[in-house]
């Protein structure tokens, strides 16, 4: 069996053996993190044409904010419906690890 991790430093914050892939970017289960205290909304919006309105949260993991880091889309285009409460990471602000 195979799960994802995402990690900042050595903290795993989220770990799914179920996700789903678009554009090279793993989307987590919305219940793959370990401590939803960690997420802090964020006022960032973005717009894909095929997936909808984007909303973001930024991380805050021993006392160090990752601003924006998090991105989801609260009601995906019907396109896009795999994809409905679940989370991406920026890649360049998370690990994620593919095990």
């Amino acid at each position: 069996m195979s799960r994802a991790l995402a990690k900042v430093g050595d903290q795993i914050i989220a770990e799914t053996d179920t996700w789903e892939t678009v554009e090279g970017n793993i989307y987590f289960p919305a219940t793959a993190i370990k401590d939803p205290s960690i997420l802090q909304n964020s006022d960032l919006s973005t717009f894909c044409h095929w997936k909808g309105h984007a909303s973001y949260w930024s991380i805050v993991v021993d006392g160090k904010t990752l601003e924006n880091a998090v991105w989801y889309y609260k009601e995906p285009y019907d396109a896009a419906k795999n994809i409905k409460d679940h989370i991406a990471f920026y890649k360049n602000k998370v690990e994620i690890v593919e095990e």
